[in-house]
């Protein structure tokens, strides 16, 4: 089982559907974007009239066989650990590491990961070595001898 081929039809929809926002949001910084179902009496957005932002309906919905699919077509696990790597179908799984992961543990899970051959979507930042350049002292001690001459 590969991943999931999502339909180019179905990327399109995702990008159509508009972002529902909480009724009167944008007006007062009080209310927060996250959505709430208008239901004033007199509520324009309820009543769905031009020039409002749209309601959250069943028809804006993703098809069942591709929802929740990352856009490459896995589907995403979020792990804390190693041991959460365990179980997971290469073929269908893809890796995402929880943000709260530190980088010790960030390597351990890309090494498990690699070893069980599993995508990660967030893989870490690896530092290159940097080449350690030897440190040349400057010409201090020379500079100092020629200042001693030509003050004495």
């Amino acid at each position: 089982m590969s991943p999931i081929k999502i339909p180019k039809w179905v990327r399109e929809l995702r990008l159509k559907r508009p972002a529902f926002i909480r009724q009167e949001s944008w007006r007062y910084i009080r209310l927060k974007p996250s959505w709430r179902r208008p239901r004033g009496k007199d509520s324009k957005m309820r009543l769905q009239l031009r020039g409002w932002p749209s309601l959250v309906k069943i028809g804006y919905r993703t098809p069942r066989q591709y929802r929740g699919l990352h856009p490459s077509g896995y589907e995403e696990v979020l792990v804390r650990r190693p041991e959460d790597l365990q179980g997971l179908n290469p073929e269908a799984h893809a890796v995402r590491i929880a943000s709260s992961v530190g980088m010790r543990k960030r390597l351990l899970i890309m090494e498990e990961a690699k070893r069980l051959g599993l995508k990660i979507l967030n893989p870490p930042r690896i530092m290159e070595e940097v080449e350690k350049v030897e440190v040349v002292k400057p010409e201090e001690e020379e500079i100092s001898d020629e200042v001693k001459e030509v003050g004495s």
